[in-house]
């Protein structure tokens, strides 16, 4: 049975011709007729960059719930279902709830031109602003100076995760450019987190602090994490903490465990708060083990991971990732959208992948056809072939290798519909 939500957003979808179309006009003329529902929002944490925006959210909001208190949380894409984007007070939205919400902005909205996220976003600020809780969580969508979600005209902090090549066709072709578009959401006088940086982006953003008297919190001379003996090490002006590692997996995690920290820490949150950031934070499709669902159950001997990165600095992070586990063949079955730096992404994971099986990822038009898909995988080394269906691909990888590692990847599309379907 379709959800009531789900028929409001199709017609949403409708709206706006275009899916990406970069302006914060539409937005603040529906927030505008909606009561500006983002000025009555609990004090915002802003996040923008390239990656690891979504895991250092999940570890900001994992210190909170750890010290007591609640967070609203605005995330996208979302996986299997849209009420993962929006979470109040800790908890995923209900659907009457959103339904409500949708239907209010829909009719706020007349039949205006507007986006499909810009017109989500005006429904999340409206479902946060109505419900109790300490502090809301933005991540922007893409981008950041004409992000829909970049509204809020005196957030508590900013933070910006590491930037690199992506999206090119909306936010520039070199670093410094999609540094200038993340480093748009600094504030006058509002303290930013920044990550480990390229030089060419810290440039630009640091620029942009100084023009706007933004103050920058910068990992590698104001703070820093690092791993030591299996430990997480963090250290900032107020001193040392020595934690257990991240419970999500890759060396990655240190750093976004460290910004997450050194945003608690700039909030003025406790012991309790920082012992939670490795400890409690979960955030799906980011090198999750699978564990259950229809593909396990026909493959009892072969071992399951699911990750949606899609650029050349996610596979880097992937590859480490895969360094880290016990020698075993690992075999990759990937869907790619054709936005996306396809050469880029492959060439780190060669000297990981025993093959790779290409799909195309089911319902999106932008996907990347699978032939197209392995023809990339193939000029970087990779033995790839080509399948109608994740389930397909798998299948043709057990038969001759039953016991192998089995990594889905190369978008969050891809790995929502696998959530969805086999988990």
């Amino acid at each position: 049975m379709t959800a009531h939500s789900d028929v409001i957003l199709d017609r949403m979808m409708a709206l706006h011709p275009k899916i990406i179309d970069l302006t914060l006009d539409r937005v603040w003329r529906l927030l505008d007729a909606l009561g500006n529902p983002q000025d009555d929002l609990p004090p915002v944490i802003h996040v923008a960059g390239t990656n690891g925006k979504g895991s250092t959210l999940a570890m900001i909001r994992a210190g909170i719930e750890g010290a007591g208190m609640r967070a609203h949380a605005y995330t996208s894409p979302h996986l299997a279902r849209f009420h993962e984007r929006i979470r109040l007070a800790g908890e995923l939205i209900a659907e009457d709830h959103l339904s409500a919400v949708l239907d209010e902005c829909y009719a706020a909205n007349n039949g205006e031109t507007i986006t499909y996220f810009e017109i989500t976003t005006c429904a999340a600020f409206l479902a946060m602003a109505r419900t109790p809780a300490d502090y809301t969580l933005l991540e922007t969508g893409l981008g950041g100076r004409l992000d829909a979600t970049n509204v809020i005209d005196r957030p508590a902090l900013t933070m910006i995760t590491p930037v690199s090549y992506d999206h090119p066709q909306f936010l520039g072709d070199t670093i410094a450019q999609i540094a200038g578009e993340k480093a748009g959401i600094l504030k006058p006088g509002v303290a930013c987190v920044v990550s480990r940086q390229h030089p060419d982006a810290m440039a630009v953003i640091e620029t942009r602090a100084e023009a706007v008297g933004a103050p920058l919190l910068v990992q590698g001379r104001d703070w820093d994490a690092w791993e030591e003996r299996g430990r997480l090490v963090f250290q900032d002006m107020r001193g040392l903490l020595d934690l257990p590692p991240p419970i999500l997996i890759g060396a990655h995690q240190v750093q976004n465990a460290g910004a997450a920290l050194m945003a608690l820490r700039q909030l003025g949150l406790g012991e309790d708060a920082a012992e939670a950031v490795p400890r409690d934070a979960t955030w799906p499709a980011r090198m999750q083990r699978l564990r259950s669902g229809p593909l396990l159950d026909k493959a009892p001997g072969a071992e399951f991971w699911l990750d949606g990165g899609h650029n050349a600095a996610c596979a880097e992070t992937l590859a480490e990732s895969l360094t880290r586990l016990p020698a075993r063949d690992t075999h990759l079955v990937c869907g790619m959208m054709n936005t996306k730096d396809v050469a880029g992404y492959m060439a780190p994971l060669k000297p990981h992948a025993a093959s790779l099986t290409a799909v195309s990822i089911p319902g999106e038009i932008n996907t990347l056809p699978a032939a197209d898909t392995a023809r990339a995988a193939a000029a970087a080394g990779i033995p790839a072939s080509t399948a109608d269906t994740v389930a397909e691909a798998v299948h043709a990888i057990i038969a001759h290798s039953p016991d192998a590692r089995i990594l889905i990847c190369g978008s969050l599309y891809l790995a929502g519909g696998v959530l969805r379907d086999h988990g």
